[in-house]
């Protein structure tokens, strides 16, 4: 009896796979390729019961997409003109900033000593082109007076009222004074030069004073911090790096095989997935001449608009349109996937249904382009719409007796 009922499950296990893959359709053994076709069971009459619709053939548009990261357009620097000690820094990272925004604030002592002791020099300078001043006025009444004596002294001369030696000595006079007073104007000159050195380099202490406190050029993000308060400051050593707000483009590489297509001016849109599925509108600011030797590719610069979420280093595409091509689009609705296969019904001319095998590709909104197995024009069957859910509850029918029960107790019993 064991072996029996083992025999009656195997047997039975058996059967039920056969159907399994009998209604499958495992066991047809026919090779079907995407061009082959078959003949449904469908009637004439269920066809008609199902909506239709034409493949149709349009001309669409593709496109490559060049991948690319985004960058800010303007990337400040911030970095100190004078070699001081950072006292504050009065940003973080990621803090927004207004033009004349106070950044940094250096150490400033030295800087007020060296603008004190300028002016100090001013001063100086000044006193020294008084007295050079006044110099220049005695030098100017001592050759006045040394010339009309000479002149005085040369007419006497003339007239044999006085000695030769007495002329001699009026000129010598006259020469000495002539010479006194080119000196006082050099002196003049001399201190004037000092003053305007003096005032040079005041102008010099307070432009470098002013360099002590470091202020936003234009309206930005702060992006970095490299330096921290009690940091020597100096020429050459960055402290802060600042972007243009809102100004932010795409930096994508693209093959030189597609290069001919992109063009300074022209709108091109950009994809980025992590600020939103629609694409942007780009506009091409920059192609660089010169491709990769590496990479064969070309670096493109796209602007972008200002969007919500979107910040420098995120991953972008580049949509770099093809030339149109002719496909077949129908709605995505009709088409029937099992597994890796996909179908559609289509509505022959002698009033039958065949299955064909097909491939699909892009989606076009609520169609979807079909790469193999329809040519265009033919009548795709679309799915029967779900019938309207029912509102009104209907009754439950009433049991039916059993017709065994009405035999109860009527049986003979054994003893």
């Amino acid at each position: 009896m064991p072996k029996r009922k083992l025999l009656a499950v195997i047997g039975g296990v058996t059967v039920l796979i056969f159907l399994f893959l009998w209604s499958s359709g495992m066991l047809n053994t026919q090779k079907l390729s995407p061009e082959d076709t078959y003949n449904s069971p469908s009637s004439a009459a269920t066809t008609q019961q199902h909506p239709a619709t034409t493949a149709k053939i349009v001309a669409v548009k593709d496109t490559i997409e060049a991948v690319g990261t985004v960058r800010p357009r303007t990337e400040t620097r911030v970095e100190a003109q004078v070699t001081a000690k950072i006292l504050h820094i009065a940003v973080s990272t990621g803090d927004k900033v207004r033009k004349g925004d106070i950044l940094i604030e250096l150490d400033n002592r030295e800087l007020v000593s060296r603008r004190d002791q300028a002016a100090q020099a001013i001063i100086g300078s000044n006193a020294a082109v008084a007295q050079a001043r006044q110099a220049v006025a005695e030098a100017k009444a001592a050759f006045a007076k040394a010339k009309n004596q000479y002149q005085r002294i040369k007419a006497l001369f003339s007239e044999r009222a006085v000695a030769q030696r007495e002329l001699d000595q009026a000129e010598a006079e006259y020469l000495q004074s002539e010479a006194a007073l080119a000196s006082a104007q050099g002196g003049l000159s001399g201190a004037l030069s000092a003053g305007v050195q003096a005032s040079k380099r005041l102008e010099e202490a307070e432009i470098a004073l002013g360099y002590a406190t470091i202020t936003a050029l234009e309206d930005g993000e702060v992006v970095r911090r490299e330096a921290e308060a009690g940091d020597l400051a100096f020429p050459g050593k960055p402290l802060l790096v600042i972007q243009a707000g809102g100004a932010l483009r795409l930096e994508a590489q693209v093959r030189e095989g597609l290069i001919q297509r992109v063009r300074t001016g022209s709108g091109l849109q950009v994809r980025i997935a992590a600020a939103g599925e629609s694409p942007l509108a780009g506009v091409v600011e920059e192609v660089v001449p010169s491709a990769d030797p590496r990479t064969r590719t070309f670096l493109v610069k796209v602007g972008l608009p200002p969007a919500p979420g979107l910040y420098p280093g995120m991953y972008g595409k580049l949509l770099i349109p093809l030339d149109a091509r002719q496909t077949v689009l129908i709605p995505a609705v009709a088409v029937q996937r099992v597994g890796q296969l996909e179908t559609v019904r289509i509505h022959t001319a002698d009033n039958t249904v065949q299955t064909v095998h097909v491939k699909t590709g892009r989606h076009f909104g609520n169609d979807i382009e079909i790469l193999s197995g329809l040519t265009g024009g033919e009548q795709v069957l679309l799915p029967v719409p779900a019938p309207p859910a029912r509102t009104d509850e209907e009754p439950e029918p009433a049991p039916v007796p059993d017709s065994t029960t009405g035999n109860e107790g009527t049986g003979n019993a054994t003893s």
